[in-house]
């Protein structure tokens, strides 16, 4: 199935089937030109109002979208489907992203991605390098145990009483991590207790992020089905470290993209990310370049704008 929708810029959209889903895709701009895919953030995190799909010049690209397993558009969705959580992974995701680029008949692309989307972006790249003309990310990340550790208990030195009411409400067993319980909660038959969790993970978010100059006062996620979906899948990556581990994690694995041509687009005001993840990957993968904005913390415009300019220095090359 595939629809057309209005606008100045038509996109077309359908679903690709798979196993245990069907991935919601979308395309705009020109048919011919050369393709951009945009990976969103979360995991979960959809793509939202697509907002991505006017970074880049219509006329000349073909931008590409796509809702990752068991959020957004995409069916179904996570939260109705817990019996086959265990099989929505990094490489699941993977073959997903192989999937709608074989419908599409895109036979290479220029891979995006932002947050989570750029480990995503990488790991996509690592496994599949010679469908990837280039790669442009902005609050990169690599989803390695550290970054987990980072985000979810070491960034409570900054803010130690909403961690300790954080940790506190997680309900970690004896030796469970805190992104641990909240993960198993989430994932839980109690559904009530599933939305407390989700709850409780929302205003975490909301205060790690809340050093961003851009960052606006309140939860993440006003709706309550998007919340459950966004914490459920983010703790259930987070807990397994990406499901990057055992020599697939990504950042002693970079430099076998050298060659394929990279910008590394980060905020220095990145609490809930440091820059250092994006600097380690940069040091070790040799084409490609680094981008720090000095005064954006986890995205922004001009974080943004640097990803348009990215993606016009890499089809130069082309």
């Amino acid at each position: 199935m595939e629809r057309v929708t209005g606008g100045q810029t038509k996109t077309t959209c359908g679903w690709v089937k798979v196993p245990h889903a069907r991935i919601y895709w979308e395309s705009t701009g020109e048919p011919t030109g050369i393709p951009v895919l945009y990976l969103h953030g979360g995991p979960g995190g959809s793509l939202g109002k697509g907002g991505y799909r006017k970074r880049h010049d219509p006329t000349r690209f073909r931008i590409i979208g796509l809702d990752q397993r068991g959020c957004g558009k995409s069916t179904p969705a996570v939260q109705d489907d817990l019996d086959h959580l265990p099989e929505n992974t990094t490489q699941a995701l993977i073959e997903d992203i192989e999937a709608v680029r074989e419908h599409l008949g895109i036979e290479r692309w220029i891979v995006t991605g932002v947050s989570w989307g750029s480990t995503l972006a990488l790991a996509y790249a690592l496994k599949h390098p010679g469908r990837v003309l280039g790669i442009a990310l902005v609050a990169v990340t690599s989803t390695s145990r550290n970054e987990v550790q980072w985000i979810t208990e070491d960034v409570g030195r900054i803010f130690p009483e909403a961690w300790n009411e954080f940790s506190e409400a997680s309900g970690a067993n004896p030796g469970e991590r805190v992104v641990e319980a909240y993960a198993r909660r989430l994932a839980g038959k109690d559904r009530d207790d599933a939305r407390r969790a989700a709850l409780s993970w929302d205003r975490w978010e909301s205060t790690h992020v809340s050093l961003d100059p851009n960052w606006v006062p309140g939860g993440l996620f006003d709706d309550e089905r998007e919340r459950m979906t966004f914490a459920l899948l983010v703790t259930h990556y987070w807990a397994h470290d990406g499901f990057l581990i055992n020599g697939q994690e990504i950042i002693p694995r970079i430099h076998e993209l050298n060659g394929v041509p990279g910008y590394l687009i980060h905020g220095r005001r990145d609490i809930s990310g440091p820059t250092v993840t994006a600097w380690q990957l940069q040091r070790r993968w040799q084409s490609s370049r680094l981008v720090v904005i000095e005064n954006e913390g986890h995205g922004g415009p001009a974080s943004m704008a640097a990803l348009s300019d990215a993606v016009e220095d890499i089809a130069a090359m082309i």
